[in-house]
């Protein structure tokens, strides 16, 4: 036997050797068992939106081997939906998932993690987050608020809810009581509307009672859940005020700076993987429902472009009062504004003539 050879072989196998012997306590250094939990601001009944959490939770563990494992709780059983972001800021718990425009109330800068009224589509959204700075922007804001954001799941255009009576005017609006809150009830309210903050659960019976003349939730799939068809059957569209709804992972920020950086590569993967995922299953689960609330008496109506462009008007003027008194808002408003002039510019040329022509095969029953 070659000496020279066995020797050099024997150095190989030393060395592999060493090798496995430090291997096992670095990965284990790279990869801690982390455990977080995630409070969400939806019911499971809401399986679409709730999913999201649950298919970013499933990524994050599968990814880790079962190291970095984060469980998912449903609005109610730690906090309350409406309460979610401020457990996540608080450290009650390590995240949540939810929808940013639930706290406008405390600033309404808030409500870009979401959407504004005639605002960005999903699409653009999703662009202006990842490749137009809008996630730098918006974690700029957070940081203020103790949380760190990741986009994590969006419902595209919603529809304009559920309505007793037709309307067909602005002066249909006057005095009408609907359940919209946020940035649709302050600028609705400009054109006489009176908005109803009421929860999910009972939004039906009070359609049903005539407490409220109207209300609106999300679009077919989870509307369809919740039988307004039976008790307000003029189903308006399109939702202006949520043009492209996104939701988003709100992390306590000191636990994400805690974060190895491979985790926090794991997660904001997970996040993006959740944020296409609810798209495609709303995409696919829409076109049905729309067909089986029709079916089942609901009448599509739009809303005529008297209300739509006075609507508009109103979100201007909104935002601008609101700019005059914070520059945080103003700041994003203004950069958000500038990309989507130039999202719209591109959007009408192939986009929306492409669409626009299969459209009409459909309607004249050549697909």
């Amino acid at each position: 036997m070659d000496r020279r050879a066995f020797m050099k072989g024997a150095g190989v196998a030393g060395a592999g050797a060493a090798a496995t012997t430090l291997a096992a306590p670095a990965i284990a250094q790279s990869m801690p068992k982390v455990s977080w939990r995630c409070t969400s601001s939806f019911p499971k009944a809401l399986d679409t939106i709730y999913g999201a959490a649950e298919t970013m939770s499933n990524f994050v563990r599968d990814s880790t081997d079962g190291n970095f494992e984060i469980q998912v709780f449903a609005a109610g059983e730690l906090v309350g939906g409406l309460q979610a972001a401020d457990a996540a800021a608080a450290g009650t718990v390590e995240m949540c998932h939810t929808a940013s425009y639930y706290y406008w109330g405390k600033d309404p800068t808030y409500s870009f993690g979401t959407c504004i009224p005639f605002g960005l589509n999903a699409r653009q959204n999703n662009g202006w987050f990842y490749y137009g700075g809008g996630n730098d922007l918006m974690n700029e804001f957070y940081a203020t608020q103790g949380l760190y954001g990741l986009p994590c799941g969006n419902t595209g255009a919603q529809m304009g809810g559920w309505f007793r009576k037709e309307i067909n005017t602005v002066e249909d609006l006057k005095g009408l009581k609907m359940r919209v809150g946020g940035f649709a009830g302050r600028i609705m309210e400009k054109l006489g509307l009176v908005p109803q903050q009421i929860a999910g659960g009972d939004i039906y019976p009070s359609l049903e009672k005539g407490t409220i003349d109207a209300a609106e939730w999300v679009g077919p799939y989870d509307d369809e859940k919740l039988g307004f068809y039976k008790v307000a059957p003029y189903y308006y569209y399109p939702g202006w005020w949520e043009g492209g709804s996104a939701l988003h992972s709100l992390i306590n920020l000191g636990k994400w700076n805690e974060l190895p950086k491979s985790y926090q590569a794991v997660l904001a993967s997970a996040c993006e993987a959740a944020n296409c995922d609810m798209m495609a299953s709303y995409d696919h689960k829409n076109p049905a429902a729309i067909k089986r609330l029709a079916a089942g008496g609901a009448q599509l109506k739009p809303f005529s472009q008297e209300i739509l462009s006075a609507c508009y008007d109103a979100a201007m003027e909104t935002y601008a009062e609101i700019s005059a008194g914070n520059p945080m808002f103003k700041k994003i408003y203004d950069n958000q504004l500038a990309y989507k002039k130039d999202a719209y510019l591109w959007a009408q040329l192939s986009e929306y003539t492409y669409d626009t022509f299969m459209m009409i095969q459909q309607r004249n029953g050549k697909l």
